[in-house]
């Protein structure tokens, strides 16, 4: 662990406030996590944080609380390649969750498919080098040509490493999501350098998803987040049919500027304008992502 003391981070709000837009019917919070409990699915010896538990329990209430109707439950890179926390979330969920698996790249086909059963809908390759210690991108693209059918490929880099990747993202042969649009920077504003960039990406190929997601962590002017709301929301209304929206709850790493994810929520209508837009970005999108079998 990163730390060298042990200290288990906290970096959820404790009291949510329960948020003025109400999403609309069947709504997915598509970008979410679980934390052990420890005692049942510890972490991963590699592991660069060291979290409180934030278990299925507190994410199906909190999903209550703030009006949503189903979750899309991506694995934290604190549990490594060990999805067991994740397939017991989805499992206790009554069908209202899918997730998105980190796997080893020498997993076999009889545990692609167990996944799948219980849940799993996609895989997820991280390039943040504070978070893994190395990304195999040739190993990457081999399981992904082994993937079950109708599952995708989740890709997390930083803006920097946006063109070094562009071969490795068009030698993907499945559906592409990109976490948190590839972390620009928003202050540049909607014509910046970073989403012209990101532009240039989705225009290369029409089966890459983004995730509008973490104002948080991508405006640096905080609370409201109207950098972000200003640079994402013409990204959202020129992509509409690739557009997810996620909490990213519990957070990871964000204990020292942890959002209250009632304001979260609030950013949809500021990013998403229209009932339209809402609809597609919280139930059309992802339920043709993660719910195929139900459409």
């Amino acid at each position: 662990m990163s730390d060298a003391a042990g200290q288990r981070i906290v970096s959820w709000h404790s009291a949510p406030s329960t948020p003025r837009f109400v999403p609309p019917a069947g709504a997915v919070d598509a970008h979410c996590h679980v934390f052990g409990p420890m005692a049942r699915f510890p972490f991963s010896a590699k592991a660069k944080y060291l979290p409180e538990d934030a278990g299925s329990d507190r994410l199906f209430a909190l999903r209550d609380h703030l009006g949503f109707c189903r979750n899309v439950i991506v694995q934290a890179s604190c549990h490594g390649t060990d999805n067991a926390a994740t397939l017991d979330a989805i499992a206790r969920s009554a069908g209202m969750a899918r997730g998105v698996a980190v796997v080893d790249p020498a997993i076999s086909d009889a545990e692609l498919a167990a996944l799948h059963a219980g849940g799993i809908r996609g895989v997820r390759f991280n390039f943040l080098k504070r978070l893994v210690d190395d990304a195999p991108k040739d190993r990457f693209i081999e399981v992904a040509r082994r993937l079950p059918p109708g599952w995708h490929v989740v890709v997390y880099f930083e803006a920097d490493l946006l063109e070094e990747l562009k071969p490795f993202l068009a030698a993907i042969p499945v559906p592409v999501v990109i976490d948190h649009m590839g972390r620009p920077d928003v202050t540049q504003g909607p014509d910046g350098a970073d989403m012209r960039a990101f532009r240039t990406l989705l225009d290369s190929r029409e089966d890459i998803w983004f995730k509008a997601t973490c104002p948080d962590r991508l405006d640096p002017g905080g609370d409201p987040w109207t950098a972000f709301a200003e640079a994402v929301a013409p990204l959202v209304c020129a992509y509409p049919d690739r557009a997810l929206w996620g909490t990213d709850w519990p957070h990871p790493n964000m204990e020292s500027n942890i959002p209250d994810d009632g304001h979260l929520v609030d950013m949809i209508p500021r990013i998403a304008p229209d009932a339209d837009l809402q609809r597609k970005l919280l139930v059309d999108n992802p339920m043709r992502l993660y719910w195929q079998e139900a459409l």
